[in-house]
């Protein structure tokens, strides 16, 4: 693909990019703040309606497996304007919802339809030099993470006052509201490819057969993500549980606490920049695995419980934006104009992991408590981490026996 966006209009896009990024998957987390509040208005147990959040995850995979390859198809504007469209619809048609199988339909199709963050991914690669691109993934990443912690905050204070219908409501005019600002500024661009859909579709799956570095992308964030939700659908369930006795809104303080990561990305963006993505992918496994002793601390109810939750999950969320960071970094560089198919493949396998970690998390939960879930997140983290040394220890090998090394991603 040839970038066919002009610096001069970098300065302006990036960060609208970046706004839409957030209104879209702060769609797919506000669920994990009101999900005790869905079981009590729809009188179902709190594990059934964790399903919301389940269903939203394994929904936005979908969709990324099936829609973000046509941003290698079509233009960029009406894509993402048609898909915000559709995402404000399939919000309303949650907050209208009378039971909970209506609701997790209506979860499937927002979940699909919001996927303007893998779209954004690659457009933004487009329009800024290789040596920058750290920093521009950082600020999109920083406007998805503020999206996916604020719409926690938001999300369990007004469902608090005004029922869990509310922040369903308040998503669908947000994401009506950036479908018009994109409408407006986004310019008019040529789609780098001409293939057929059934062609771009098999794309992503031909990469992870052929590309080692994604490969190794994909299982690094499938891992990390898996144990950071579950970590965020089991908190709620502790939080408003015997242990805390909190409501809803506790669940977006605590990630209003963690807004502050939202700093760390451009950060991780220019250390990925200067010292390859490999590094920050060790550093982002190691303070994965370090959460889980202070996550553990949140069993114990009251202050300590809580000062516990507060530094896990602040570990938490800046090794999982640090690998996030990294990992896309890596997988841009691998060819330009198949980066839509590249992200598919990439944001497809993490958000699969961060479903299946939203499924097990429960799982944990209900079976062995809040212990299980920071089991699980540890279990999570190590296997990426045994994976990465592995292949470090290869790479190391290989240079002392003289060979050539394989194709493995650019810089990383």
């Amino acid at each position: 693909m040839t970038d066919h966006h002009t610096a001069q209009r970098t300065p302006r896009l990036v960060p609208l990019l970046a706004l839409a990024c957030g209104v879209a998957v702060g769609n797919v987390y506000f669920p994990q703040a009101v999900v005790p509040l869905v079981a009590a208005g729809l009188g179902v147990p709190s594990g059934a309606a964790a399903g919301v959040v389940t269903a939203a995850q394994f929904g936005y995979a979908a969709g990324t497996f099936l829609l973000v390859p046509l941003g290698d198809r079509w233009p960029a504007r009406p894509l993402l304007v048609t898909l915000l469209t559709v995402t404000g619809l399939g919000l309303g048609a949650a907050a209208a919802a009378p039971a909970l199988p209506p609701l997790l339909a209506a979860s499937v199709l927002v979940g699909a339809a919001t996927v303007i963050a893998p779209l954004a991914g690659p457009l933004a690669a487009g329009l800024v030099p290789p040596q920058r691109r750290g920093v521009a993934g950082g600020t999109l990443l920083s406007g998805a993470l503020a999206g996916m912690l604020l719409s926690r905050t938001a999300g369990g204070a007004l469902g608090d006052r005004l029922g869990w219908r509310a922040p369903y409501v308040l998503a669908a005019l947000l994401t009506f509201a950036v479908a018009l600002l994109l409408a407006r500024a986004l310019p008019a661009t040529a789609p780098p490819s001409r293939q057929r859909y059934p062609r771009l579709l098999a794309e992503p799956v031909r990469l992870l057969f052929t590309e080692p570095a994604l490969r190794r992308s994909c299982f690094y964030q499938a891992t990390v993500f898996a144990g950071f939700s579950a970590v965020w659908t089991g908190v709620a369930l502790l939080l408003t549980g015997p242990e805390y006795g909190f409501g809803a809104a506790a669940v977006g303080l605590l990630a209003l606490v963690n807004a502050v990561t939202m700093l760390v990305t451009p950060f991780a963006g220019r250390l990925v920049d200067r010292w390859g993505a490999d590094r920050v992918n060790l550093v982002c496994f190691l303070l994965v695995l370090a959460c889980a002793a202070p996550l553990a601390l949140g069993a114990l109810g009251g202050t300590p419980g809580l000062l516990g939750l507060v530094a896990g999950t602040l570990l938490l969320d800046v090794g999982m934006q640090s690998g996030m960071v990294a990992n896309q970094v890596r997988v841009y560089a691998l060819a330009a104009d198949v980066r839509s198919r590249l992200n598919t493949a990439y944001m497809t396998c993490a958000y699969l992991g961060g479903g299946l970690g939203s499924w097990l998390g429960t799982r944990a939960y209900a079976g062995h408590g809040w212990s299980g879930v920071c089991a699980l997140v540890a279990v999570s983290a190590g296997l990426g981490l045994v994976r990465h040394l592995g292949v470090r220890a290869g790479r190391r090998t290989n240079a002392a026996g003289g060979r050539s090394l394989p194709r493995d991603g650019v810089g990383v």
